[in-house]
């Protein structure tokens, strides 16, 4: 049996669950700091990814619970595009990645985690980051806890997008 010593991932993995969507939670709390809501749009928010790929993995999600990419408002996905540039050019100026991958798993046989609330994932990359552990362990490691990524990120985000943290 393989053990990975992660102790900061006890408060995620003991809060209670939310019932419903838990994007549509975030969309409407009240505390962006606990939620790690970075930025909120007219139509769409960005939070970092509570299971991410990598340190710095933020989705921007329209406030609309909808799946239907096709039939989201067109101020929105305009939006949405806004954003995620805005979120490309605060993680190369926070974390310096040398390549960002952004993308949409649209439908469960697509890969959606969450696939009734639609959301545009914006992955930072560098190279060599995928490593041994996840060449011959299957295991994915990501060196910065969510909270120091997010606080990290949020103000420059803000300025990036021309709103003050």
């Amino acid at each position: 049996m393989k053990h990975i010593w992660a102790p900061w991932r006890i408060e995620y993995v003991t809060r209670p669950q939310v019932e419903g969507c838990v994007l549509c939670a975030k969309a409407t709390a009240e505390d962006d700091d606990a939620e790690q809501v970075l930025y909120r749009g007219e139509h769409n928010f960005v939070v970092i990814n509570a299971f991410p790929y990598n340190s710095g993995h933020l989705m921007v999600v329209p406030y609309e619970h909808t799946c239907d990419f096709v039939g989201l408002n067109p101020d929105a996905v305009a939006e949405m595009m806004h954003i995620a540039q805005g979120c490309v050019r605060a993680l190369g100026r926070c974390m310096h990645p040398h390549g960002v991958n952004i993308g949409m798993n649209i439908g469960k046989a697509a890969g959606a985690g969450i696939d009734e609330h639609i959301h545009l994932h914006i992955v930072p990359r560098w190279d060599g980051d995928t490593n041994f552990m996840t060449t011959c362990a299957d295991t994915r490691v990501v060196p910065q806890a969510l909270e120091q990524s997010a606080c990290g990120l949020r103000p420059i985000i803000a300025e990036e997008l021309g709103v003050n943290a």
